[in-house]
């Protein structure tokens, strides 16, 4: 069984899709907003755990007890 990984919407029309790969949703919004000069967004509902963890790892939430303070990844100063 397929998983949605996201759900594109636009504000100004009854778009309302949900796709299962993030490129697909990606060229819906990009092609949405040239029709039609929308601008459709989209809510992600799933990303790979690598890319969790990276964001986890980056500090991406903003809070101290979600960073990795090892990881080459943390930013800790934008």
């Amino acid at each position: 069984m397929a998983s949605k990984r996201a759900t594109v919407t636009c504000p100004d029309c009854d778009v309302d899709e949900t796709f299962e790969k993030l490129r697909a949703a990606r060229t819906r919004i990009d092609d949405h907003r040239a029709e039609t000069g929308h601008e459709a967004t989209w809510q992600l509902h799933r990303l790979s755990s690598g890319v969790e963890r990276a964001g986890d790892d980056a500090g991406i939430c903003g809070r101290p007890d979600c960073t990795d303070a090892d990881s080459p990844l943390l930013q800790d100063e934008l």
